[in-house]
């Protein structure tokens, strides 16, 4: 393909996977803002999960029909019948979250406080329960009810994606939850061949397809005594994982 019409077709396909997103988004939020006042608590909590994992799914799908991505995850696979937990992978684009929440099923996430504001993803994030960091009390105490209930928590300990690399520095939040709930810590280790949707990516430039993007386990921390050593194991863990990662080539799709 020459370049200008594989610069065409990059193009047209990165418009058409976002507008995808965005009208499944904004549909199931519209549902689900109905449904949460409906439903028993429990209830709209798993349904609202299921569905956020089967429509971030479909949407992994379209992205590897398209040829827009080669995706390697099927190693998170291995954790939907494993106990309460949380999960802490690194944060190199925004396409992390949707990647690992359509894999698990009894997943809750720690959202930013303006993504439970927003028209495309707030309904489905009340709805599915997931937790605020609007108050850091709150959040944690939020968290560990979640984890009580046997449920799955991902929460990205660098708190916003990376902006130096391999990783930023961690907040404290992860530890004190892990403690207080008296769960491991499973790392996730995302590798990218592409800036895509990284921190400083411009959403107006069009990326070079395909991108490879994989999910692999990493350390498993048992349950802290000490938070603020087990939030230093987990920093110098991903400089020691991520330092030197490069994507490799994918064994599966989605």
């Amino acid at each position: 393909m020459s370049n200008p019409l594989r610069a065409a077709y990059e193009a047209l396909i990165y418009a058409a996977t976002l507008a995808i997103l965005a009208v499944l988004s904004l549909a199931w939020s519209t549902c689900a803002w109905v449904l949460r006042p409906l439903l028993p608590e429990r209830i709209g909590t798993a349904i609202g999960r299921r569905a956020i994992m089967t429509g971030f799914r479909f949407y992994a799908w379209l992205l590897s029909i398209a040829g827009a991505y080669r995706f390697d995850l099927g190693d998170l696979g291995a954790l939907r019948d494993a106990p309460p937990m949380i999960l802490a992978p690194n944060h190199p684009t925004l396409l992390d979250a949707p990647m690992i929440l359509g894999h698990l099923p009894n997943l809750a996430c720690v959202m930013k406080a303006s993504v439970g504001r927003n028209p495309l993803f707030g309904g489905g994030a009340r709805l599915a329960r997931y937790v605020s960091n609007d108050s850091p009390r709150q959040m944690i105490r939020e968290s560990v009810e979640t984890l009580r209930r046997g449920g799955h928590l991902l929460l990205f300990p660098e708190g916003t994606r990376t902006a130096r690399e391999p990783i930023n520095a961690l907040g404290g939040g992860i530890g004190a939850i892990a403690k207080r709930a008296g769960v491991p810590v499973q790392t996730l280790l995302i590798e990218t061949d592409s800036p895509f949707l990284g921190k400083r990516w411009r959403l107006s430039r069009p990326p070079r397809l395909p991108i490879h993007y994989r999910a692999r386990l990493g350390r498993r921390f048992a349950p802290p005594t000490d938070a603020g050593r087990l939030v230093a194991d987990l920093e110098a863990y991903f400089h020691g994982a991520l330092g030197d990662a490069t994507a490799p080539p994918p064994t599966e799709r989605p």
